[in-house]
């Protein structure tokens, strides 16, 4: 009986070790899915573009000047409030874009400069131009009509785009990150890191917001994957101290996804070089929703410091940082961040499904900087709802590419 319970034991733990290892394979995989769902593009909104794009070769009301020639000095008229959005996703630019304006107290006050790259340009164009969201105004732009935009100004694009590490990082065997060691948090990090829209023109296109606008003086910069519930308003009323860059804090929160962020959190301290210059409690922030001095970051080096630390990290065969162009900013940005109340920027949709609702609606800006996009198969249901509301579903363009309205459990 003795020697029967031994090796009952014994069996018992390794099946329970068996076990341990599927459960573990399952949540990698599991990862691998979400990684590769979440970096596709979905039918419906590839197909919104190619046919917007055709529209605006043949319908000349899709190629109307935006904004119409008597409202251009508008365009850098200080007295409004300037939004900057740079995105290649038509779908989710509307929702950006018509949320604002629906929730904005004064929407004859709002200019978006809407700011996509050459290939999705004319779909863009045309989508805004047949979809009017007057009394706000919009403009439509390509990185191609940015005369600022050169080889000469923007060194480290060249750099990036020829550099072998980078092109292995990001569009190399994904298999190499997935190895059984892996934690699956660890490795949906490593992966979202590994996303090609880290090396995109328009992911870098912030910091160069002073020579891209240089008649404004104050803007906000929204991501392509926000909702905006409550009128922002009150975000030009802020005194940002002689700050550059208004920003939620993102150490302050208990939670392991998004609030609870320090520079140790994204830096790599083993690195001699990062350890000599960094603080590894020095607290973050978040990309997203974020007020931009113009004219207090004109008298910095911030763009030269993110252009500094970005070749740093190249020379450092990319082991300085893990996470995509949010750590070169913590740098750039030290001493030039004026934190703002949580309560204008709730991030970490699209993470986990188990999210506070109250706190969502509460939000004046919720962000799905998760890989579960509202737009996705993959998307939560529970979250979709606060981005579906602003898509309109009848329109001819989204119907015609059966780009449908979820269901949802009554």
């Amino acid at each position: 009986t003795f020697y029967l319970a031994i090796f009952g034991a014994r069996v018992s733990a390794v099946l329970m070790k068996n076990m341990d290892k599927e459960v573990k394979r399952s949540r990698l995989a599991e990862q691998l899915y979400k990684h590769y769902a979440s970096t596709a593009i979905p039918k419906g909104i590839h197909c919104l573009s190619l046919r917007l794009t055709d529209e605006y070769s043949s319908n000349a009301h899709a190629r109307k000047q935006l904004p119409p020639p008597e409202l251009l000095p508008l365009l850098s008229d200080n007295s409004f409030q300037h939004y900057i959005l740079a995105s290649d996703n038509i779908l989710a630019a509307s929702v950006v874009v018509s949320s604002t304006v629906r929730s904005s107290s004064v929407p004859e006050k709002v200019v978006f400069h809407v700011i996509t790259d050459k290939k999705t340009y004319p779909g863009m164009h045309s989508w805004f131009a047949l979809n009017s969201v007057s009394p706000a105004i919009v403009e439509v732009k390509g990185v191609h009509q940015f005369d600022w935009l050169t080889r000469e100004n923007v060194p480290v694009l060249e750099a990036i785009e020829n550099h072998r590490g980078v092109r292995n990082h990001y569009h190399g065997d994904h298999g190499t990150v997935s190895s059984a060691s892996d934690n699956p948090r660890v490795l949906a990090s490593k992966l979202q890191a590994r996303s090609p829209k880290y090396i995109s023109l328009l992911n870098h296109l912030r910091i160069y917001l002073p020579e891209l606008f240089p008649s404004l003086n104050k803007v906000v910069f929204l991501d392509d994957d926000i909702v905006v519930q409550r009128d922002l308003s009150p975000l030009w009323e802020i005194d940002l101290e002689g700050k550059v860059n208004g920003a939620v804090e993102t150490c302050r929160g208990e939670d392991n996804w998004v609030m609870s962020k320090r520079f140790r959190t994204y830096f790599n301290f083993s690195h001699p070089v990062i350890d000599r210059s960094l603080d590894p409690d020095e607290c973050a922030w978040a990309y997203g929703m974020n007020i931009f001095d113009l004219e207090a970051w004109r008298k910095t080096n911030i763009r030269d410091t993110y252009h500094f630390w970005l070749k740093e990290n190249l020379k450092a065969g990319l082991t300085l940082w893990k996470f995509g162009t949010l750590p070169p900013a913590l740098i750039a940005f030290r001493g030039h961040v004026h934190g703002i109340d949580p309560s204008w920027h709730m991030l970490g949709l699209g993470y986990q499904e188990s999210t506070d609702i109250e706190s969502v609606k509460k939000a004046a800006v919720i962000h799905y900087n998760g890989q579960c996009k509202p737009w996705l198969d993959i998307a939560f249901k529970n979250l979709q709802p606060f981005w579906t509301k602003h898509v309109n579903y009848s329109n001819d363009f989204i119907r015609n590419c059966h780009i449908l309205e979820p269901l949802y459990d009554r």
